[in-house]
């Protein structure tokens, strides 16, 4: 017999496909999503949809009667960039959400928390590969908040709920919102190339990122579910550094006219370069990631592709 699980941000691209694999297995699952970056077609039409926003506690209250074995919190602000335009916006998006949400958790019993961290916490890290255990320097809004709610995750520890904090590198794949342009590197010069012909880079182009695919995101949040995964933090990446020039150059090799390259000052708050360390998650949760970068682009340039003919 299927669990009760609650997905907020199941209109998003990852929530979705999360969702998507939780009632592939036979689950139930219901939705909460304001709808401000996610679509409501990507919901999936098994699932029971809320329109809502998780710092209502309001729109909560809709759920009062429900019991659930897991809440997988995705929902928030997703950006660097866009966190500098109103940062009390999303501090209430991405820090009082997971707050009533874990307010929410204690009161209804709810024993399991999956939180969906960042790697930004982390800011412009002195060594690299980054580990679990290094110093923090947020550099944006969004890392300062996504930091605050993994310290408020802990805390809710003593309440005896089990918090798995999930930090996410540089998630991309198929489904991605190409309309974005403020959110997710490979999928913002991706768009440009087969909307413009032209791609215009914020930053240079030997800055690097680790690219982890969608569908071994997801993998690691079915696992997080497992009774085996203790509460902590764990990092969600391939432990690759790849740089944007090479992004850019897998790009314009899949794609049938290559684009033109434009460089601009970057953005506030943008790292530098970042990969992570691996280790801790792959003992742990005992995966590895299934889907090498170069593989996922060709895939994702396929199926973006399809959308703008």
């Amino acid at each position: 017999m299927g669990s009760n699980f609650l997905v907020t941000g199941g209109a998003g691209f990852i929530g979705s496909f999360l969702c998507r694999s939780l009632i592939a297995d036979g689950h139930s699952v219901i939705v909460i999503d304001n709808l401000s970056t996610g679509d409501v077609k990507n919901v999936p039409k098994a699932a029971q949809f809320i329109q809502g926003s998780c710092e209502n506690e309001g729109d909560l209250m809709r759920l009062k009667d429900k019991k659930f074995e897991a809440i997988f919190h995705l929902a928030g602000q997703s950006s660097g960039e866009i966190s500098f335009d109103n940062p009390i916006l999303d501090m209430d998006a991405n820090v009082k959400s997971t707050l009533v949400l874990l307010k929410y958790a204690k009161e209804t019993g709810c024993k399991k928390f999956i939180y969906a961290s960042s790697m930004s916490v982390y800011g412009d890290p002195i060594s690299l590969p980054v580990h679990e255990e290094m110093e923090t320097k947020p550099k944006s809004f969004y890392a300062v908040g996504k930091l605050a709610s993994e310290n408020y995750l802990r805390i809710y520890n003593q309440f005896e709920i089990k918090t798995v904090i999930l930090r996410l590198f540089n998630v991309y794949g198929e489904g991605q919102n190409l309309n974005n342009l403020r959110q997710g590197m490979a999928s913002i010069y991706l768009a440009q190339a087969l909307k413009s012909g032209k791609i215009l880079v914020k930053g240079t182009s030997n800055r690097f990122r680790d690219f982890i695919h969608v569908d071994d995101v997801v993998a690691a949040f079915r696992k997080a579910e497992d009774e085996s995964i203790p509460s902590g933090v764990y990092n969600v990446c391939r432990g690759e550094k790849v740089t944007v020039d090479e992004i850019l150059t897998i790009i314009n090799n899949n794609i049938c006219k290559p684009a033109e390259i434009y460089f601009a000052p970057g953005t506030p708050g943008d790292q530098f370069g970042i990969y992570g360390s691996t280790d801790h998650f792959e003992k742990v949760f005992g995966l590895k990631s299934e889907i090498s970068f170069i593989q996922g682009m060709k895939s994702m340039v396929k199926w973006a592709e399809t959308k703008f003919k």
